[in-house]
This record gives structure tokens, C-alpha cells and sequence, in this order.
């Protein structure tokens, strides 16, 4: 799955092209992708105008000017396209696939039994037509009233964004306090954290030198006030995702931006899918081990991370 960096990735990438543009035709070339589409789903997004591209958590979010939200979810293998120019009779028009600032490279489908939902769009810079492409599709697409947004099955029991003043130290002892489960587990919990996933687990728990098999509540005092290092994990999360998000994301299997460029991320991992190799902790000596919770491989140095 995409995971929050990805997705940002994703957003920042489709803003330029999507935003104050007005969708004047929204295909559907099948009746759902993971979930059945909205009941009128494309009468009601044609038409309009975007006002503008957030995200939540591992949700892509585009806001319309009749004040809904359209909900996107890349899944497994989900994907955008940004193609410039003249439609004609279904096609581009010569050489008028485009992604500022470059061409595409690394495109991982071009297969168009793939593109499942186009969206038509007329900006200022003209026409130009914004492809998802799904080949397992995993992926799915919902609509909202932006305001009722927060109370929306897929978000009402989310956690605050890894990256937003409301993640600190204080907060997070209070979720893990007297909590026997283990932190990563703890840490994958979207009800306590929204948006973090596996990969970027083991990297900020490498970058805090602590194990993902250590109970949460260890972190936490008995008068139920963060340790430090508790304060150093809230930093190091923070740091990994910052991290990602320039580097682009992590670009294993399916995931790739949307001028079709790979991300760097993958290559500075000091943890994940590095097992048997050296512990990157100057000075460690340890050794990458590989573990499985919960059904998904955990990737740590027990040398130094306690």
C-alpha cells in the first residue's frame, strides 16, 4: 500500500494541474473499483470546479466548489496520469502527453483496459485530462459533504497527521500509557496516529534507537508523563516523513509519482528490507533482523535499538 508520504507525494504532484480547473466531463469506464462508485457519481462531479487538493491520512482529497469532497484511495497499485492537449475521438493528440517538469519515465501502466476513472478538465492553460489507472483495483473513490468529512466512516476515528501540531510527546503518552502492546503495533494504530504504515514505522523506530517489541507503556512514566524517549520518537517520526515527502516517497512495486518518475526514499532505508546487513548506527556493529508482527515484517537492529 501507498503510505502518507507516497500520497503526498501524489497530492502535490496533481495540485498545479487540477486546481481551479473545472471538470467537464467525468468518465467512468466500469461500475466500481474496490467499492461500487457513488450513486450519480460522475453527474455530480461534472461540471464543477476544484477548488482545491488536500489529504488525510492515505487519502487523496479534492474539494468542489458545490462545497463536496471527492475521496481517493490509491490501494495496491492505483495510480494518476496527467496527459496535456486536445482530446479527439478518445485520444491525445500527438505528442501532447506531459508532466511538468519532464517527460514520462518509469510509467508502470500504460495499458488503458487499465484507466478506470478519467477526469476531463478546462484551466486557464487549456485542456488536459487527469487518468487513474488501477490494475488490481484496490483502489476506490467516494464522495462526501465536506463538512460532514470528519464524520465519514474513514476518517471519524483517525488519529492527528504525524506531522500536525497535535502529534507530541504528551499526547502520545496518554494513548500508550499502561499499554502492554507492542509500540510498533501501538504506532500502526491509526486510531493513535493517522497515516503511518510500515516502512516509515521501522525507520522512525531505527532513528529513535528503540524496538518495535517493547511494550508502548515502557514510554510512558508512572505519573503518566512522557520519557524522553518518547519526545526523541515524535521527533523521529516526524523527521522520516519529512524525509520521504523530499525524497518523493518510497517506489517499491507499484508506487510512482505522477509525472511517472520514481522516488529516492528507498534508497536511504537504514532498516526496512535490509535484512542480514550492517546496522547503519555509527558505531552499532549490529546486524538488520527481520521479524514478523501481526502478519507483517518488522525490520530492526537489536543491537541498538532497545
Amino acid at each position: 500500500m501507498p503510505e502518507l508520504p507516497e500520497v503526498e507525494t501524489v497530492k502535490r504532484g496533481l495540485t498545479p494541474a487540477m486546481e481551479g480547473t473545472r471538470i467537464t466531463k467525468l468518465e467512468l469506464r466500469r461500475g466500481d473499483l474496490r467499492f461500487p462508485f457513488p450513486d450519480a457519481f460522475a453527474d455530480r462531479v461534472s461540471g464543477r470546479t476544484i477548488v482545491s487538493l488536500g489529504r488525510r491520512a492515505k487519502y487523496l482529497l479534492v474539494d468542489l466548489d458545490d462545497g463536496n469532497t471527492l475521496i481517493s484511495h490509491l490501494g495496491m497499485s492505483g495510480s494518476f496520469r496527467i496527459e496535456e492537449g486536445r482530446i479527439e475521438e478518445g485520444r491525445i493528440e500527438e505528442g501532447a502527453v506531459s508532466a511538468a517538469p519532464g517527460e514520462f519515465h518509469h510509467v508502470r501502466s500504460k495499458d488503458e483496459k487499465h484507466d478506470h476513472v478519467v477526469f476531463h478538465l478546462e484551466g486557464a492553460s487549456g485542456p488536459r485530462r487527469v487518468v487513474y489507472n488501477d490494475p488490481r483495483r484496490f483502489g476506490f473513490m467516494d464522495m462526501v459533504g465536506r463538512a460532514d468529512l470528519a464524520a465519514h466512516p474513514f476518517f471519524r476515528d483517525l488519529g492527528p497527521e504525524p506531522t500536525g501540531n497535535e502529534l507530541g510527546a504528551a499526547y502520545l503518552a496518554e494513548r500508550f500509557r499502561d499499554k502492554a502492546q507492542p509500540l510498533k503495533s501501538a504506532l500502526l494504530d491509526q486510531k493513535n496516529i493517522a497515516g503511518l504504515g510500515n516502512i516509515y514505522v521501522c525507520e522512525a523506530l531505527w532513528r529513535a534507537h528503540l524496538s518495535p517489541i517493547r511494550a508502548a507503556g515502557t514510554l510512558v512514566t508512572a505519573g503518566g508523563r512522557p520519557k524522553a524517549q518518547l519526545d526523541l520518537l515524535v521527533a523521529s517520526i516526524r523527521d522520516v516523513i519529512a524525509d520521504a515527502i523530499a525524497a518523493g516517497g518510497s517506489s517499491l512495486r507499484d508506487h510512482i509519482q505522477t509525472d511517472g518518475s520514481l522516488g529516492y526514499f528507498q534508497h536511504s532505508f537504514s532498516v526496512y528490507d535490509r535484512e542480514s546487513q550492517a546496522c547503519r548506527t555509527p558505531g552499532c556493529g549490529g546486524t538488520v533482523a527481520r521479524i514478523v508482527q501481526a502478519g507483517r515484517s518488522t525490520f530492526y537492529c537489536a543491537t541498538c535499538q532497545k
